[in-house]
């Protein structure tokens, strides 16, 4: 990736010709020489000048509008509903979608926002993935370009548009139900850590504890992960050595970890919720349908991609003229039978 953001003057100056005459040979106009109009393109890509996206269409007019969307998981419920609402509203506004998954790989992502950028796509959608040493050296590449940028998760420090949820006030939303309820040993099980969102729902619950004068043990959050089976092992190896120290609730990162928690409580001869009750978050279809319907924290899922469509297509036809911006999108809590007041 090019390492600033070069300028329209810039190729006029490595072209030895005014602005005026790059203008025209952006624009595909007659009135420049085959030999000029050569010396321009070979300065555009010498600095790797991206002129905005209608003036690479006049350039190449058979180009595809199209949009790079880059998520953690495709075969995460959530992430799915994601990608479909991104295409929903890319396809209403004449854009196709190209697709990529990072596998949780730090690596991966920045290769694959390298590849899609080099495919010419007008703009990006990420769901970064955060390091240990939160390394955002791509998402700054980008920034340094002119390719208009649109974030689906939080990152402080850098300055683009993003659309998330309040993940710190549905957290404490979810514990003050279950406050209300009667409850005040209640255990976290965490997402991956170096994840944004895992890390806000901790904060979350964390306030909600100092809100209800409960006391945060070391053993309170348990950093499970974000899949059925990092659940279900971390519910194991938590209820197996505690005997008679329960909890009798637990709020969880997702939904996929709280399915693997339901599981695990069913092997150890735990009921839910008589014994202990449960809480997912973000209302994945199969939420619903469990044999003990999952009380959880619904996420505007197709509404995440949808609105971070528009806002990144909407910055690709202004030709990046627009300050960006940060849509903060409703969560509702979802209460089904998982949960009920403590025996």
């Amino acid at each position: 990736m090019p390492s600033k953001n070069a300028t329209i003057h810039d190729v006029a100056t490595l072209s030895g010709v005014s602005i005026g005459t790059v203008s025209a040979v952006l624009n595909r106009k007659g009135t420049v020489s085959e030999g000029t109009r050569r010396r321009v393109l070979d300065a555009i890509s010498e600095l790797h000048y991206r002129p905005s996206a209608a003036a690479r269409r006049r350039l190449q007019p058979t180009t595809a509008k199209s949009v790079g969307l880059i998520v953690k998981e495709v075969n995460n419920p959530y992430f799915a509903d994601v990608i479909f609402g991104v295409q929903d509203a890319a396809r209403e506004l004449g854009y196709h979608v190209l697709v990529g998954h990072t596998e949780r790989s730090y690596d991966l992502e920045q290769r694959l926002t390298e590849l899609l950028v080099a495919k010419d796509v007008d703009g990006l959608i990420i769901n970064p993935l955060l390091n240990e040493d939160t390394d955002l050296s791509h998402l700054f590449e980008i920034r340094w370009t002119n390719v208009p940028l649109v974030l689906i998760e939080s990152i402080r420090g850098i300055q683009a548009n993003m659309v998330d949820v309040d993940n710190v006030a549905a957290a404490m939303e979810a514990v003050d139900y279950l406050v209300g309820l009667g409850h005040r040993r209640i255990v976290h099980f965490g997402g991956p850590q170096y994840s944004g969102h895992s890390e806000e729902r901790i904060e979350g619950v964390r306030r909600a504890f100092i809100a209800h004068r409960l006391v945060m043990g070391e053993d309170d959050v348990v950093h499970a992960g974000a899949s059925l089976e990092d659940g279900y092992r971390a519910a194991l190896g938590y209820f197996r050595d505690r005997e008679g120290d329960r909890p009798t609730a637990i709020t969880c990162y997702n939904d996929l970890v709280a399915i693997g928690v339901l599981r695990a409580l069913r092997e150890l001869g735990l009921r839910v919720p008589e014994d202990v009750s449960v809480v997912g978050f973000d209302d994945i279809d199969v939420a619903s349908y469990l044999s003990v319907p999952l009380t959880t924290v619904r996420m505007p899922r197709r509404e995440i991609g949808r609105r971070a469509t528009q806002m990144l297509i909407g910055s690709v036809e202004a030709a990046g003229k627009v300050a960006p911006e940060k849509v903060v999108l409703e969560t509702e809590l979802v209460v089904r039978a998982s949960t009920a007041p403590p025996a």
